[in-house]
C-alpha cells in the first residue's frame, strides 16, 4: 500500500496564511495605538504641569523651585544647598533664592519638581538632585524630573528669554520659563531627540501653529535637528514630514 500523504493542502496554506497575516496585522495596529496613546500623553503631561505651577503660585505667592521658605513647609534637607551626589530624603528640600526665575544654580530646576510633588500638585516623588557629584544640570528621568509614557523621555524646566545665535533654538524669545521635552544627552540635558518629524507635526497642529519655530510649541533648529526641521528661520522652516528618522524634541513655553 502507498502511504498517506500528509502534507498541507492549498486550502489548508491559504488558511494559515490568512490567520498569520491576521496577528502580523493585529500587532502593527496595536503598536500603532500603543505609539498614538503616548503621544497624546506628551501634551497631556504639558498641561498638567503648567496648571500645577499655576496652583502653587496662587497657593505659596512664589514658584516652585525659587520659593524662599520651602523648608519652612517641608523640612530642610541635611545637604543644602551644592551637594548634588547626595539625594534628599522623603520631603526634606531647600530653599530658592527668590530671583523669579528657576535657576540651575543653585539646583531650583530639580527642587521645581519636589516642591510640586511635595504640595500634592504633580504624582511622583523626586529627590531634588542632579544627578552627577559635580554638575548642577544632569537629569535622571523618574528620579529627579518627571519620566513620560515614552521610555527614558523626561520633562526640564528651563529659563527662556532670546535664544539668538543659539545651537540648539530658533532666534526669537522664548518665555520666561518653559518645558523641555526630550531623551538625556551627554552633559546631562534633556535634549536628544524622541520623535519623528510627522509625529511632532501632528502634535503641534493639534496644539499651535503646525511651525518647528514659532508659536508655544517648538523643537530645535535645522543645525541641531537635521532630521526635524527644514530651515533655521523661524519664519518659513517646516517640518520634515517625509522622514522616518527620530530628529525632533519638543521645547513648550509654558507662560510663567
Amino acid at each position: 500500500m502507498h502511504a498517506r500523504n500528509k502534507g498541507f493542502s492549498l486550502v489548508e496554506l491559504a488558511i494559515v496564511l490568512v490567520i498569520l497575516g491576521l496577528l502580523v496585522g493585529g500587532v502593527l495596529a496595536g503598536r500603532s495605538l500603543i505609539r498614538a496613546a503616548e503621544l497624546r500623553s506628551i501634551s497631556t503631561d504639558m498641561a498638567r504641569y503648567k496648571t500645577a505651577t499655576m496652583a502653587f503660585r496662587d497657593k505659596y505667592f512664589a514658584l516652585p523651585g525659587d520659593i524662599t521658605n520651602a523648608t519652612q513647609f517641608w523640612g530642610t534637607a541635611a545637604t543644602c544647598p551644592t551637594d548634588y551626589a547626595n539625594p534628599f530624603t522623603g520631603q526634606a528640600t531647600c530653599n530658592g533664592d527668590g530671583s523669579g526665575l528657576i535657576n540651575t544654580s543653585p539646583s531650583e530646576i530639580f527642587y521645581y519638581w519636589q516642591h510640586l510633588a511635595n504640595a500634592g500638585l504633580i504624582e511622583g516623588t523626586y529627590d531634588g538632585r542632579s544627578d552627577h557629584a559635580s554638575s548642577s544640570a544632569h537629569h535622571k528621568v523618574g528620579t529627579n524630573c518627571p519620566a513620560t509614557e515614552m521610555d527614558a523621555v523626561g520633562f526640564e524646566i528651563r529659563t527662556g528669554g532670546n535664544k539668538n545665535n543659539d545651537g540648539l533654538y530658533f532666534d526669537g524669545n522664548h518665555g520666561t520659563h518653559h518645558f523641555l521635552i526630550g531623551k538625556r544627552a551627554g552633559g546631562g540635558h534633556l535634549t536628544n531627540a524622541f520623535l519623528r518629524a510627522e509625529e511632532a507635526w501632528n502634535i503641534d497642529t493639534k496644539l499651535d501653529d503646525g511651525m518647528p519655530g514659532s508659536g508655544k510649541l517648538r523643537t530645535g533648529k535645522n543645525t541641531a535637528r537635521v532630521h526635524c526641521a527644514t530651515s533655521n528661520d523661524p519664519a518659513t522652516a517646516e517640518y520634515q514630514y517625509g522622514s522616518s528618522e527620530i530628529g525632533c524634541q519638543f521645547f513648550y513655553l509654558g507662560g510663567f
